[in-house]
């Protein structure tokens, strides 16, 4: 028996605020020209959402609503897929209640 959860991730993250450091993301996919099982992976590991298929079949990441969890960096970072540094000072997510 399957039962749905009342209340869905994405509802919840609706109350994060994101400063966005224009030109400067803090996780950087690194070309490719067939994903990694590991950074396919990241589709729908990441509970963001930040990771998508572009229309050429790579994978392409919004650092926008990052919630900065680590999930991606312990998934792809050893295998050299991603760049991972945390955000400067003051960018980033700015959770709502605490």
């Amino acid at each position: 028996m399957s039962i749905e959860p009342s209340v869905r991730v994405e509802d919840k993250l609706f109350y994060n605020r994101y400063l966005v450091d224009a030109g400067r993301a803090h996780i950087k996919v690194r070309p490719h020209t067939k994903p990694s099982p590991e950074l396919l992976s990241m589709l729908k590991a990441c509970p963001a959402r930040c990771y998508e298929l572009n229309d050429k079949g790579q994978v392409e990441i919004t650092v926008d609503g990052c919630i900065e969890c680590g999930t991606c960096r312990v998934i792809c970072e050893e295998s050299g897929d991603i760049e991972w540094s945390y955000p400067r000072g003051g960018y980033g997510v700015l959770f709502k209640f605490g």
